[in-house]
């Protein structure tokens, strides 16, 4: 029985939102998507709230349904790639459930990624080193919230899924 709240982090590609749901099915427990809430509340996508707020005003939201989140029932929540950025977030993250960090390579998230218009971080001239860049900033972030890292570069949706269920189960 999960007793709390389960948060999946990584980079933007790593799965958090397709494993998410599988490993929610899995379980039993519903399903949020922190980028979903925050599209249905404001009526706007990612990319618009990113132009018109620029990225601290589309932090600033996703901080608030993060906390609104971590008040409800416990359920399995993807994350936004950047939601470890502030340091409030991460200390929600650690009170209010199991935190397991999805990591996947570099070429993995820019093959991912490569057809989504849908990531404002990645409109950039040179998307592979942006993704690198972001790597290098957030990963120490992800691993100080991670009870549990799970590489999905060699798995599909439902492997990474299953093996995210059994080891949850198993700790």
């Amino acid at each position: 029985m999960i007793e709390h709240s389960i948060f999946l982090v990584g980079p933007m590609g790593a799965g958090k939102s397709t494993i998410g749901k599988l490993l929610a099915l899995q379980l039993g427990l519903p399903f949020a998507d922190t980028d979903k809430v925050l599209e249905d509340r404001t009526g706007a996508d990612i990319p618009w709230i990113f132009d018109v707020e620029g990225e601290a005003g589309f932090r600033r939201r996703e901080s608030e349904v993060l906390e609104d989140l971590c008040r409800g029932p416990v359920q399995v929540i993807a994350t936004g790639g950047g939601i470890v950025l502030a340091e409030q977030n991460r200390r929600q993250l650690k009170k209010h459930g199991l935190v397991v960090y999805l990591q996947a390579s570099a070429d993995q998230l820019l093959e991912r990624t490569a057809k989504n218009s849908n990531r404002p971080l990645l409109r950039v001239a040179d998307p592979r080193a942006r993704i690198i860049e972001l790597l290098e900033q957030r990963d120490p972030l992800y691993r100080e919230v991670a009870d549990l890292i799970c590489d999905t570069d060699d798995c599909t949706p439902k492997q990474a899924a299953l093996m995210v269920a059994e080891r949850l189960v198993s700790d």
